[in-house]
């Protein structure tokens, strides 16, 4: 078996940022370690983003075709970033495709953009469609980062993530756990846009405004968190609890935007023990005030890593799942995701 494979990982997080695309060459060696080559973000034009958002609300009929239209965007994007890069002799192309409807209680997971004919437009072999397997299985099928966390960055107690939902992942008594915290970016960008900005740059906003304690105390009153894991949340949800009550609390969007992330920073501060390394990535990382209001409830040393790891590290390990499926190695804990086993998840196409 091969101990060195050269692949590119692709991501398309709930927040619509973009497309996270990064090449990277992975090594086996008494573990695995890697080298990123090449990465960017691609943004989403206008239309695509709006379908996107949209599309929770799609007829069948309506989905299939945006999942046939979507994957044929998805090549091109991917084709350019080969070329762009003047990448040759990959072992795959490990791509997430974008996450649309994600209701694992009703055995349900659709992301698009994971047809065969991705392999074929791309031209190259395709390892995808990570979830549904897991959900097949029992699983929530999410988080599955964790399997990255725990074979590159195993030396933090911690590894958390800030995108469109905030996740964690740690080891305890032997096994990977790992759980959605709750939502952060993916509420934070909407009331920022209605701003006219696209994010909350540093925490900018949230901090100039003023905390409304009704609102934040109904927010930490919600259910979901009170659940033990395995839990994971999706658009569907967020639309369901949080921006009821979001809009109905009638505040200007700065006020939601502060009492917001005093809600997420509170719910973050909550999961971590004492003194806790706990390694940061995701957008999110850059809100330094959401930051600061963590440590204000909660004594914590926060790991940065370089801004490559940031911004790729989930594009990053999904090349890392890829790997693992050619290899027919485990890739989705079931103590991360409830499934009844450890598996190895994905679709191969060629």
């Amino acid at each position: 078996m091969k101990q060195e494979y050269h692949v590119i990982g692709v991501m398309s997080g709930t927040s619509l940022d973009g497309i996270d695309l990064c090449e990277v060459i992975f090594t086996l060696s008494e573990g695995w370690s890697f080298k990123i080559l090449a990465s960017e973000t691609v943004a989403y034009p206008t239309n695509w983003k709006r379908r996107l958002q949209e599309a929770v609300t799609f007829s069948e009929v309506a989905l299939q075709q945006l999942n046939i239209d979507y994957t044929s965007y998805l090549s091109e994007v991917i084709t350019s970033f080969i070329d762009q890069y003047a990448i040759k002799e990959l072992d795959a192309v490990c791509s997430h495709g974008h996450t649309i409807l994600h209701q694992p209680e009703n055995g349900r997971t659709l992301q698009i953009g994971n047809l065969p004919q991705l392999a074929t437009l791309v031209g190259q072999k395709v390892v995808c469609d990570f979830r549904v397997q897991d959900v097949s299985m029992g699983g929530q099928g999410a988080p599955l980062v964790p399997i990255g966390d725990k074979l590159l960055f195993s030396r933090y107690d911690y590894c958390l993530n800030l995108g469109g939902f905030a996740n964690c992942s740690f080891e305890k008594e032997a096994k990977r756990i790992a759980y959605d915290i709750c939502p952060v970016n993916i509420v934070l960008n909407f009331y920022a846009e209605k701003l006219g900005k696209p994010y909350d740059e540093g925490g900018e906003i949230a901090a100039s405004g003023t905390l409304e304690k009704v609102l934040l105390e109904k927010l930490n009153s919600i259910e979901f968190y009170d659940y033990a894991p395995p839990k994971s949340l999706g658009l569907e949800w967020v639309q369901q609890h949080i921006f009821p009550k979001l809009e109905a609390s009638g505040l200007v969007s700065e006020d939601i935007l502060t009492t917001f992330t005093e809600h997420v920073a509170m719910q973050l501060a909550s999961q971590f023990s004492k003194s806790a390394s706990v390694f940061v990535t995701g957008g999110g990382t850059y809100n330094d005030y959401l930051l600061s209001r963590v440590k204000f409830y909660q004594e914590l040393v926060l790991v940065m890593p370089s801004e490559e790891i940031i911004e790729f590290k989930e594009a990053l390990i999904f090349g890392l799942l890829g790997v693992l499926k050619l290899r027919n190695e485990v890739n989705c804990l079931a103590s991360v995701t409830g499934a009844t086993k450890d598996h190895s998840s994905g679709e191969i196409f060629k």
